[in-house]
């Protein structure tokens, strides 16, 4: 099943309307609060605290745009592969990151590249 430009637009509409609340719940659920943590380069309270809405806003726009990036991926991957394969994904040495996890590439701001390397893995490469 080959992923369309569609696909992604609309996985970055959506990562784009959610509150952070949802984003920090869905990943924190998902990947894990530390692995979420890591992701944005914040403490794991922070994560739930996001996800507790305890805070409703991510001050920082780097942290917040990787949030919302690992988001989008997420959501994207999950159309194709079971939860347990998208945490393997994010955590594990990708060829096309120059063997970097995606989310050490996230975390170090190479977001379009992850987004690349997301779709290429949805294609099968």
């Amino acid at each position: 099943m080959a992923i369309t430009s569609t696909n992604w637009a609309s996985a970055q509409r959506r990562s784009t309307e959610a509150p952070p609340a949802e984003v920090a719940g869905f990943l924190q659920e998902l990947l894990t609060r530390r692995l979420t943590a890591f992701i944005g380069g914040v403490d794991g309270k922070t994560i739930s605290r996001w996800a507790a809405s305890d805070v409703s806003t991510i001050r920082d726009l780097n942290v917040e745009q990787r949030l919302r990036t690992a988001y989008a991926i997420a959501r994207m991957l999950l159309e194709w592969s079971s939860p347990q394969t998208v945490r393997a994904w994010f955590i594990g040495l990708n060829p096309h990151l120059d063997d970097a996890s995606p989310a050490t590439a996230l975390r170090d701001g190479h977001l379009q590249e992850v987004a690349a390397a997301a779709r290429i893995f949805i294609a099968g490469g």
